[in-house]
């Protein structure tokens, strides 16, 4: 008996999704649909699936098994599509992609405009996530390619399905008002690190549970003091603002003040910008699912990002 394959994929997207409402969204479907395919499944296997917990559901040793596999077969056709389009030359088609906020004010714009000079037939659909959601999205296949982000202290997460290609390093600096000078940096020349200076300083920064803020958090902790938080965001052209206005000082990458510059309508002037006691940078990758680095419209996307960030 041969099991199908778009069984096979919902009951993957079940087990990606946590649900069948979840997993039923995300394929355009409805849930009693979905639900009588994997009853279906069920009986073909002969084994239970799924099991009840809380809300949702999580997957049976028998269907973890499939899964796996199913990752396999699914590669493969991935590798294999890869190749026919290789063979034809052609650019054209759709790519999704899923980019974090910075990425999406400076390098993505420039992209999307060489794509679609060079490659008209390419339809590139761009959706704005953050940099943590970007592997297990990627993974789930809601995006063909993700831009990463590599901080210090807390690594992207690392996946064998994923195969990950390095833009560059994006400095990771201190920001204070330019209006607001330590008395011990404007009257002497001390050779303090300027981040230690600022200990009383209110800060703004990303939340604590994403990469950014963890590294922000932890680099204020080895200068020696724990940062007053006065405003917490994602938003890293608010994060710029706001020390332009003289309210917060933030960590920050060279990206957001480009950023700040060119979305936000920031004069750059506003903002004093130190280098860290120990210099740091976060690495600006794309990921793809493994198998598909040979597609003509993956080459063209990274080649694209690539160019943009070269720029910078």
């Amino acid at each position: 008996m041969m099991l199908s394959l778009r069984r096979l994929r919902l009951l993957r997207e079940v087990g990606t999704r946590g649900s069948l409402a979840a997993a039923a969204a995300a394929l355009g479907q409805d849930p009693s649909s979905v639900s009588h395919q994997l009853k279906i499944l069920e009986t073909e296997v002969g084994a239970g699936l799924l099991e009840r917990v809380g809300r949702g559901v999580r997957l049976t040793e028998e269907a973890q098994i499939l899964v796996t596999h199913t990752e396999v077969v699914l590669r493969e056709l991935e590798a294999a599509e890869a190749e026919i389009a290789g063979v034809r030359h052609r650019v054209g088609g759709t790519v999704r992609i899923a980019a974090f906020q910075t990425a999406l004010h400076t390098i993505v714009p420039g992209a999307l405009t060489r794509l679609a000079r060079n490659h008209p037939d390419l339809e590139v659909i761009t959706t704005h996530i953050r940099a943590e959601a970007g592997v297990p999205s990627l993974l789930a296949r809601d995006f063909d390619l993700v831009l990463q982000e590599d901080y210090p202290s807390r690594p992207a997460r690392r996946d064998e399905g994923v195969e990950s290609e390095a833009l560059g390093d994006d400095e990771l600096c201190l920001i204070t008002p330019a209006t607001v000078r330590d008395s011990a940096t404007r009257d002497s020349a001390t050779s303090t690190p300027p981040l230690a200076e600022c200990a009383r300083h209110s800060w703004a920064m990303e939340p604590a549970d994403t990469r950014a803020g963890h590294w922000s958090r932890a680099e204020c902790r080895r200068a020696g003091f724990e940062p007053q938080v006065t405003v917490e965001s994602s938003d890293n052209v608010l994060l710029v603002r706001l020390v332009s206005l003289g309210l917060t000082s933030a960590l920050v990458p060279r990206m957001a003040l480009r950023a700040g510059a060119v979305s936000g309508g920031i004069d750059l002037e506003s903002v004093s910008v130190s280098p860290l006691p120990t210099p740091a940078s976060r690495r600006i990758s794309t990921a793809i699912r493994r198998g598909s680095a040979r597609t003509p419209r993956i080459i063209a996307l990274r080649a694209a990002l690539h160019d943009e960030f070269e720029r910078l």
